[in-house]
């Protein structure tokens, strides 16, 4: 799959991951990213508090830019920048969680739909 026909998720990128460190080792980091993905996602829907945004986005940023998750990793960057100028109420959260529940359901669609063709 290429990066258009999906275009929130960097196809190339995640095919390039798993190439570099093997389908085992590809399932792992997976797990991996979406365990500790999800567990900053729930603290910000849960308990969100501005003065964790810049580093939460951050974190959410590189996780999502190296597993080829592009425009979750966009709108987390958008959002660090805000908190980093001093303006963390302006991010819009409910943006940020919505982008990362769309691109994982991409995600994990484009991935279940490689296991099936090979």
């Amino acid at each position: 799959m290429e990066l258009g026909v999906f275009g929130m998720i960097d196809w190339e990128r995640v095919n390039s991951l798993r190439d570099e460190i093997g389908e085992d080792s590809f399932d792992e980091v997976v797990e991996l990213f979406l365990d500790e993905v999800e567990t900053v996602i729930s603290r910000l829907r849960l308990h969100p508090d501005p003065v964790t945004y810049e580093q939460d986005l951050h974190f959410l940023k590189g996780s999502a830019w190296n597993l080829g998750f592009a425009d979750f990793g966009a709108i987390c960057q958008d959002g660090e920048r805000l908190a980093a100028r001093g303006n963390p109420t302006a991010i819009d959260i409910g943006a940020v969680v919505e982008s990362y529940v769309r691109s994982r359901k991409t995600f994990m669609a484009g991935i279940a739909g490689r296991s099936s063709a090979a």
